[in-house]
């Protein structure tokens, strides 16, 4: 690399496209460099585990899918420095809140595979219309999807692309999982609703409404 505070600024850029899909065109123009410079840099974080691309998962449910990966950080502690963000209070108040909580709940689940000896095997769906969830495993038998909330409080609203993607998928009440950033453990139908905190009971299996 000739200029050092090029890829510095090339990897906060990058931070703060946390949770995004990965848009190499605007993310070269934004650093100045161009797009096979861009798509080298992010392969080197990509093999050094810095970075992690999230697949999109191709199935028909007759409608147009995006097929760009989103981008996330396995350290989410390095993704919020480079945002600026030395104290925990920060957090609070901070633009990126959401992405660097979608960012832990979904790295912490890439490790949780990773530490089982896994493959990821974890994808997203968004269709041309808007409908997204965040997160599905792959357990070998079935996709189980999982929508990402930093909000505290449980609102209708963070139901609503879980219960139409089971609705588009032929199986309305297949397992799937809602993790926020409350305290309160609860069911609402097929959906567990799960703290942050407990993450890990959701990786064994623990949490699934059956």
């Amino acid at each position: 690399m000739r200029d050092l505070s090029v890829f510095q600024r090339f990897i906060r850029m990058c931070a703060a496209r946390t949770g995004q899909l990965l848009n190499l065109s605007s993310l070269s123009s934004d650093c100045g460099i161009t797009h096979n410079t861009a798509t080298a840099w992010i392969s080197v974080l990509e093999a050094s585990y810095i970075v992690f691309l999230l697949r999109p998962h191709f199935n028909n449910f007759n409608k147009r899918l995006v097929k760009t990966p989103k981008l996330y950080f396995l350290d989410t502690g390095l993704a919020a420095w480079l945002l600026g963000i030395r104290e925990r209070e920060q957090l609070s108040f901070h633009a990126q809140r959401g992405a660097l909580f979608e960012n832990l709940v979904v790295t912490e689940c890439i490790k949780g595979r990773f530490n089982r000896g896994q493959q990821a095997d974890l994808y997203f769906r968004r269709d041309s219309k808007g409908l997204e969830v965040d997160l599905l495993l792959d357990d070998g038998i079935s996709l189980k999807p999982v929508e990402i909330k930093s909000g505290q409080t449980i609102v209708p609203d963070f139901l609503v692309s879980l219960k139409k993607w089971c609705e588009l998928s032929g199986n309305p009440d297949r397992p799937a999982a809602l993790v926020y950033g409350g305290d309160r453990e609860l069911t609402n139908g097929n959906v567990a609703i799960i703290p942050w905190r407990k993450l890990a009971d959701l990786m064994a299996g623990r949490c699934w409404t059956e």
